[in-house]
């Protein structure tokens, strides 16, 4: 199932069975780009990141090699096969300041069940979420908070809505070091509450939302089979810091709106 490619960023192993991050990787030899195009706007050498959901690394290389050997990246991972994979390619990049932890990410330690899956039949596997069966594997579950760190420069999140829980437990390292955060909100039941706790914050959010498609991408493949697909994601800086933005701004719930 797993296959090995020269991509934008770097060597990438990636499973051809994975109708989005595979596909990506296999036709195009990147994954949302856009997405990689705001980081290179955003993050700096010697920076201290989190990238919590991280999948089997395609952006995690490019963060990487963004904030250099001075800089460190923590990248967590719940699913086990696609864990083992993250690992991969970070070893396959020589990324000595990459730690790959084998953890979801939520409001307090604890557990969670994944589900197992079967890689060799196509899925999105970057879509699955915590908790969705009661029947798994047993995983650590951990919060920002308990890492205690010493740094904290960005926070990217694409944890199939658990977003919120992930920022309540992250609520303290936030408060301390006013990082940037790169958060998907792509669920209508969610959207508002996650809108809110930012706020709370002292964010200003931004939609940024690159289609997967980049016309420009590495493989020179012209042809687009992802259509209009876009990823839905908020890039959230706090009110101290000016930082200009070249997109629409976040519209607060309507209760808020009105205060």
């Amino acid at each position: 199932m797993n296959q090995l490619k020269m991509c934008r960023h770097g060597k990438m192993l990636y499973n051809e069975h994975d109708i989005y991050i595979g596909r990506s990787l296999q036709l195009y030899g990147e994954y949302s780009e856009g997405e990689c195009e705001a980081f290179r706007q955003l993050v700096r050498p010697g920076w201290t990141v989190l990238e919590l959901g991280a999948n089997i690394g395609a952006h995690t290389v490019c963060i990487a090699k963004l904030v250099g050997p001075q800089g460190r990246v923590m990248a967590f991972e719940p699913q086990r096969i696609v864990f083992q994979t993250l690992c991969a390619n970070i070893a396959l990049n020589d990324l000595q300041n990459v730690d790959c932890l084998h953890q979801a990410v939520g409001k307090k330690s604890g557990t969670v069940i994944m589900p197992r899956m079967d890689y060799n039949k196509e899925f999105n596997f970057a879509g699955i979420s915590v908790g969705m069966t009661s029947e798994g594997e047993v995983v650590s579950l951990t919060s920002v908070d308990e890492l205690e760190l010493k740094a904290c420069h960005f926070i990217k999140m694409d944890i199939e809505g658990m977003e919120e829980e992930a920022i309540h437990g992250a609520c303290e390292t936030i408060r301390r070091f006013r990082p940037f955060l790169y958060l998907e909100n792509d669920r209508k039941d969610k959207s508002d509450s996650l809108i809110r706790t930012i706020n709370d914050l002292g964010y200003r959010m931004y939609w940024h939302v690159p289609p997967l498609f980049n016309p420009s991408n590495f493989a020179g493949n012209s042809e687009n089979v992802f259509g209009r697909t876009i990823s839905r994601n908020m890039l959230c800086i706090h009110r101290s810091i000016n930082q200009a933005v070249d997109c629409p701004e976040v519209s607060l719930p309507a209760v808020l709106s009105s205060i």
